[in-house]
């Protein structure tokens, strides 16, 4: 995966210490990969080679990123939704879009249970990752971390977000139910992916859906759907990724069982910092598209250093944009954010914070 000083790193941030200098980590996938290739998405996923050599570039290129998961075997948002049988529309310039089969809570309700091992696309995600581990364990590199989208944007992808948030209010015994079978089914891909690894100590789950909720439709449906799951990976490092502006939740986030949250650009980090406590460490908040993909390197940096400087001093906190990777984003400013952490020192106070950014005008 990465070099094993750098992961030393982010586990020390990710347990809110404090490294000698915060490290940099990046959630990186298809969208962005293929383009910053110049591959056509589909032999991104179909050919294993230029799969596993996209992303080992990455290690050369960008020493001192710790990319997270980092090989990360997937299929845009498809490999959850394929095992309980949506339908999948592949491109040449883009990740697979995916269409309900039906829209019936009903349905899905008393769905059977996918089973992984043999279901849509997942076996394809553990033959992908031994085949990955082979070739890295040969330069004493491996894969730390694996990946599952949430519960809700699984639920949203496998039926329609429409038809899920309006049966969050006139069906919620189905929602119940349906959401307790997708937790199941992402428990045991998430062991499952875990058992082609040699030496795993990281999950990540992805889920901006959730942000989307009231705090009670929150505590109500996907708190004890999180808490199953982080709870089932106790001991492990625990990723939550979730860039919907949704500071309503971070109080309750705190009880969900995580240890690491890579959250909205919109807030700002030290008032986030202050506002969850020492209990979670933070990791953004450069914003990804206005800033990293369409500014100039030198402003990157800027934005990086106020993150540094605001918030990176007592630990807890690993830089990184507030989000995952947007398509298009130029490799000079992650050169940019690799010189800011390089080049920090902790000032003697946080320094204001850069205005924020009029999300209007985003289109993240």
């Amino acid at each position: 995966m990465n070099d094993s000083s750098l992961w030393q790193d982010f586990k020390i941030a990710a347990r809110l210490g404090e490294p000698a200098k915060p490290p940099l980590a990046l959630i990186v996938d298809s969208p962005w990969l293929a383009g910053y290739a110049g591959v056509n998405t589909k032999d991104f996923y179909l050919f294993p080679d230029t799969w596993f050599n996209i992303h080992r570039a990455l290690l050369d290129r960008f020493p001192g990123v710790v990319w997270l998961p980092g090989f990360w075997a997937e299929y845009g948002m498809a490999a959850e939704p394929s095992a309980f049988g949506v339908r999948i529309h592949w491109h040449d310039d883009s990740p697979p879009a995916l269409e309900p089969v039906t829209t019936a809570l009903e349905h899905w309700a008393d769905a059977p249970l996918p089973n992984v091992y043999e279901d849509g696309l997942m076996p394809l995600v553990y033959r992908l990752y031994r085949y990955a581990e082979e070739r890295l364990q040969a330069e004493g590199l491996g894969i730390k971390m694996v990946c599952a989208r949430g519960p809700m944007v699984t639920a949203g992808w496998i039926m329609g977000i429409d038809s899920l948030m309006m049966g969050l209010i006139l069906k919620p015994d189905l929602v119940h139910r349906f959401l307790d079978k997708i937790t199941t089914t992402l428990i045991r891909f998430l062991h499952a992916q875990l058992e082609t690894l040699r030496d795993p100590e990281a999950i990540m789950l992805l889920d901006d859906v959730v942000g989307m909720v009231s705090l009670e439709h929150y505590t109500e449906f996907i708190e004890p759907c999180l808490q199953r799951i982080f709870g089932e990976f106790e001991g492990l490092i625990r990723v939550y990724h979730n860039d919907t502006p949704c500071v309503h939740l971070f109080p309750a986030f705190t009880r969900a069982g995580f240890d690491v949250f890579n959250f909205t650009y919109a807030v700002d980090l030290l008032e986030t910092k202050q506002a969850i406590g020492h209990r979670i460490a933070l990791m953004g908040n450069i914003p990804p598209l206005h800033v990293a993909t369409r500014q100039p390197p030198q402003e990157v940096y800027r934005w990086a250093q106020n993150c540094l400087d605001r918030a990176a001093r007592g630990g807890g906190v690993i830089l990184s944009v507030g989000g995952g990777i947007s398509p298009g984003m130029p490799a000079e400013s992650i050169d940019a954010m690799l010189a800011a952490v390089r080049e920090w020192t902790p000032p003697t106070k946080p320094p204001p914070q850069i205005p924020p950014l009029r999300l209007e005008n985003e289109g993240e």
